[in-house]
């Protein structure tokens, strides 16, 4: 079990909490000069990034008064935050240094390639100093996500 998998599995499932009394924060942050279809694609990819990374995140499903069944979401929220490319890449950086923090990014290069093992390729020739992203998630520790995103606004 990593550290990860061992912290995530002590946050304990809370639907009965609002998002901001939660001891865990998600933030997702996206190139607010992207496409708008860029901006989607990238923020549904890394949420089902995260999605498989901590399962623990989604709730239980339920039914609508009609009996049919809805999938569980993920009860911690998620908040979509916009900013400057130059941004983006600087909480990137900055977050790969913080023990505990999940951390998925989308690299340009992902959305510039069709086939996903021409990404894989082009990413192992692709120093991390070098990369630059599209958006990138964080999730962990409520202060830890904070003091990275806490200022920047949400996504519009």
């Amino acid at each position: 079990m990593t550290v990860l998998e061992s912290w995530t599995a002590d946050f304990g499932y809370r639907p009965d909490l609002p998002t901001r009394e939660l001891p865990v924060k998600w933030a997702i942050l996206v190139d607010r000069d992207l496409p708008r279809g860029l901006q989607a694609n990238a923020v549904a990819c890394l949420a089902a990034s995260v999605g498989n990374a901590v399962p623990a995140i989604l709730g239980a499903g339920g039914a609508d008064a009609s009996g049919r069944a809805h999938p569980g979401l993920p009860w911690t929220g998620c908040a979509v935050l916009a900013a400057p490319a130059a941004v983006v890449r600087r909480v990137a950086a900055e977050a790969a240094a913080v023990p505990d923090l999940l951390v998925t990014d989308m690299a340009t290069i992902a959305q510039r390639t069709n086939v996903y093992r021409d990404y894989l390729d082009e990413l192992a020739r692709t120093r991390s100093e070098d990369l630059a992203y599209h958006a990138v998630s964080l999730f962990g520790s409520r202060p830890d996500v904070e003091r990275l995103t806490g200022r920047l606004p949400l996504l519009r």
